[in-house]
């Protein structure tokens, strides 16, 4: 764990709040040092999924081959929300180091999630089995 990487993860996340977004902040490390660095840009982007951590897995997954991939290690100020963690693991990005967990997250703020979107399903499995039959992710 790279303290400085982390420290700038929390700066990231500053600069973020003084530009008017959400305070979180995300870099990618890999061995030879800092390749990318992202910013929370959900207001100013009118984007709910300008989420720096989503950008980052991005980054890698359109960059990055899978052996470098796996070499990186994203540092971010809060752990990563549920799209984020689902795009990371695409990513092959190899660890996330955080520096507030989502728990603590919502101690500070009192911020108690999202409400849940309610589903209704499984449906039409026959059909809805045909195009996935065969594939291989």
């Amino acid at each position: 764990m790279n303290t400085e990487h982390l420290r700038r993860a929390i700066a990231l996340a500053a600069e973020a709040l003084e530009s008017g977004n959400p305070p979180f902040g995300s870099l990618l490390a890999g061995p030879d040092g800092v390749l990318v660095e992202e910013r929370n840009t959900t207001r100013t982007d009118n984007d709910i999924s300008a989420h720096p951590e989503l950008k980052v897995a991005r980054w890698a997954a359109a960059n990055l081959d899978a052996a470098t991939a796996a070499k990186t290690t994203m540092y971010t100020s809060c752990e990563p929300c549920g799209m984020c963690a689902g795009a990371l693991a695409r990513s092959g990005i190899g660890q996330v180091v955080f520096a507030l967990s989502a728990a603590q997250y919502s101690e500070l703020t009192a911020f108690g999630g999202f409400p849940a979107v309610p589903g209704d399903g499984p449906h039409l499995f026959e059909e809805a089995k045909a195009p996935i039959e065969g594939y291989r992710p």
